[in-house]
């Protein structure tokens, strides 16, 4: 994974390519949702295979630690980004990224934030009381 652009900012499409709210129910939905995006932007078949790995890994993540629900939205603005939004106790991030090395299996969870480093551009996480927002980036050789 490697590390934001210097100067990194919240992406500024003036509108969403896919913009949604899910809860577990909507996993499914989503996910289709976040490769027919992905395609549609020119990520090839493996680039859209991990794409959908990471998003997925976010949604889980919302749904487990997260409240429940959540938002998301995917914006293409150099690259083609995802950001989830839930309003959730928070987190502190540091424990979790940025993470090299693979965490130890735990009842709890570890391993999302993981797993979603390996497959994206980079991983940005703002959390705290009142809630989580987690934006990543499309790894492509395409895009960006």
């Amino acid at each position: 994974m490697g590390d934001p652009p210097l100067g990194h900012h919240v992406p500024t499409a003036s509108k969403p390519l896919f913009s949604t709210s899910f809860t577990l129910a909507d996993l499914n939905r989503v996910r289709h949702e976040v490769e027919v995006v992905g395609r549609q932007c020119g990520l090839d078949h493996d680039e859209i295979e991990n794409w959908v790995i990471a998003v997925n890994e976010l949604m889980i993540n919302v749904i487990r630690h997260g409240g429940g629900a959540g938002c998301l939205r995917l914006l293409l603005d150099g690259q083609l980004t995802c950001e989830v939004t839930d309003q959730g106790l928070g987190f502190n991030a540091a424990r979790y990224v940025p993470c090299a090395e693979r965490p130890p299996l735990s009842g709890t969870g570890g391993m999302g934030l993981w797993v979603v480093g390996q497959m994206a551009d980079y991983l940005l996480v703002d959390s705290g009381p009142v809630g989580t927002t987690i934006r990543i980036a499309a790894r492509s050789r395409r895009l960006g």
